[in-house]
């Protein structure tokens, strides 16, 4: 069992930055890949981005690449996703999960989730 904390949302004006975290705790030594997934309101869960828990790996959507930096930290348990250059159609539920192995961008693979952190973005 594996439990995932997201942190660090909020409101910005288009063209900010915020970093967000997430808290691993459990079984963390089975985890393989930390992955983020954004809702908007009324869409689908959009695979953002991904890293290997080794941080050698990593993987981005087309729409937030140049932009968004995945990054972890072992000692602390916590992965990172840095949002520079954020616009209003960022806007969403940014959420945390855990894969046993690399699927990247399929969420209905990922075995555990966070509770989500409100990232909205202004004009």
């Amino acid at each position: 069992q594996v439990q995932l904390i997201e942190s660090g949302g909020g409101l910005v004006q288009a063209g900010g930055s915020l970093r967000l975290s997430c808290a691993a705790s459990g079984r963390t030594f089975t985890i393989y890949t930390m992955g983020w997934f954004r809702r908007a309101p009324g869409e689908g869960r959009e695979f953002v981005a991904a890293i290997s828990w080794s941080g050698f790996t990593t993987a981005y959507a087309d729409s937030v690449k140049g932009r968004f930096t995945i990054s972890r930290d072992n000692a602390k348990n916590t992965v990172y996703l840095q949002l520079n250059s954020l616009k209003p159609e960022d806007t969403a539920v940014y959420y945390c999960a855990s894969s046993n192995v690399w699927r990247v961008s399929e969420p209905n693979k990922y075995n555990y989730w966070g509770q989500g952190t409100q990232v909205t973005v202004s004009s």
